[in-house]
C-alpha cells in the first residue's frame, strides 16, 4: 500500500513538473516586445491637446505598449510646425489643416494621417455685451464684437486657434489689430481663457479646452455650431530625408497607436464621464473630405 502511495505521488510530482515546463510561462517570464533602437520620440503638439488632458492618458499607455519616452512640447501649431522645419521633433499632432498641407508640399512631412475633431466655440460674459447670442454666423459674430468695442483677447500665437481666428476677422469689416478692445495675450489657450475671464473678454477657444477650464472661469459658450468652427486634428511625421536624424521609427509607431481602434474608442470616450459629452471626436476610419476639408 505504501509503495503504490509513494509511486502514485512521483507519478503527480513528475506530471506537475513537466506541466510547469510545457504550460505556458508566468507573466513575468513573457517575451517583451524589443526596445526601440532610439527610445526617445519628441512630440510637437497643441496646448488644446495638452490643456485638455488627452494627452495625459494617452502617452502613458502609447509608452507602456511601445518602450519610447515621450518628450511632449506643447505650443501653438504654428510653433510645431516650425519645430518641424527645423528638425526639432519627430512627429506633430496639430490642427490647422491649410498650414498642414504647406509642410507637407514643401517635403518636411512624410505621412499625415487624421486622427479627430472638435470644434471651436465663442466664448465670453454672460451678460452678452455685444449680443453674439443671436447671430446665425461666426463672422457676424465677430463683426457685432468689433461694432461694440467689446473686449476681445488673442492668442496672437499663430496657433492653429489664433489662425482661425484671423480667417475670421479677415472676413468682416474690421481690422482689430491696433484697437483698444484687442487684448493679444500671445499665450497658450488655457492662460488666453484667464485672462478673457479676468477682462471679461471674448475669445475663440476650442471646446476641449474651454470645458477643462470652465470651472475656473467667468465665461459662457454664447456662440456654437457653425460649420466654419470645425476643428480637425492629424498627426504628421518629420521627413527624415530631410533631416536623417528624426526619429520616423518612433514617429510611425506613434501615428499607428493615434489611430489604432482602441485608441480610438479612448479619445471618443475621453470627457464623458466628467462633463457629459466627449471633448474629441475620432476620425481615423475618415478621410479629409468626409470632413469637407477637401
Amino acid at each position: 500500500m505504501k509503495t503504490t502511495q509513494l509511486t502514485f505521488l512521483l507519478f503527480t510530482v513528475l506530471a506537475l513538473a513537466l506541466t510547469a515546463c510545457g504550460g505556458a510561462p508566468a507573466p513575468e517570464a513573457q517575451v517583451m516586445a524589443e526596445a526601440p533602437a532610439n527610445p526617445t520620440l519628441i512630440l510637437a503638439t497643441t496646448t488644446s491637446t495638452q490643456d485638455s488632458g488627452l494627452l495625459d492618458v494617452l502617452v502613458p499607455v502609447f509608452q507602456e505598449q511601445t518602450g519610447y519616452t515621450v518628450q511632449t512640447v506643447a505650443v501653438g501649431t504654428g510653433a510645431a510646425l516650425a519645430m518641424a522645419e527645423e528638425g526639432n521633433a519627430d512627429v506633430l499632432l496639430v490642427h490647422a489643416p491649410a498650414s498642414e498641407k504647406a509642410l507637407m508640399e514643401a517635403g518636411w512631412g512624410k505621412d499625415r494621417f487624421l486622427v479627430m475633431h472638435n470644434d471651436f466655440v465663442i466664448v465670453g460674459p454672460a451678460d452678452d455685451p455685444a449680443g453674439i447670442k443671436d447671430t446665425s454666423t461666426t463672422v457676424e459674430a465677430f463683426q457685432k464684437i468689433a461694432d461694440a468695442g467689446a473686449n476681445f483677447s488673442t492668442r496672437g500665437d499663430d496657433s492653429g486657434t489664433h489662425k482661425m481666428e484671423i480667417s475670421l476677422w479677415g472676413k468682416t469689416a474690421v481690422d482689430p489689430n491696433g484697437q483698444a478692445w484687442y487684448i493679444d495675450s500671445g499665450q497658450g489657450m488655457g492662460a488666453t481663457l484667464t485672462i478673457a475671464s479676468e477682462k471679461q473678454a471674448y475669445t475663440l477657444t476650442d471646446r476641449a479646452t474651454y470645458l477643462a477650464s470652465k470651472e475656473n472661469l467667468d465665461l459662457e459658450i454664447l456662440f456654437e455650431g457653425d460649420a466654419a468652427l470645425l476643428n480637425v486634428y492629424h498627426v504628421i511625421t518629420v521627413n527624415p530625408e530631410k533631416w536623417e536624424k528624426a526619429n520616423y521609427d518612433g514617429a510611425i509607431a506613434f501615428a499607428k497607436f493615434m489611430t489604432d481602434p482602441a485608441t480610438q474608442a479612448t479619445i471618443g470616450e475621453f470627457g464623458v464621464d466628467k462633463f457629459g459629452q466627449p471633448l474629441f471626436f475620432p476620425d481615423a476610419d475618415k478621410t479629409d473630405a468626409d470632413l469637407g476639408l477637401d
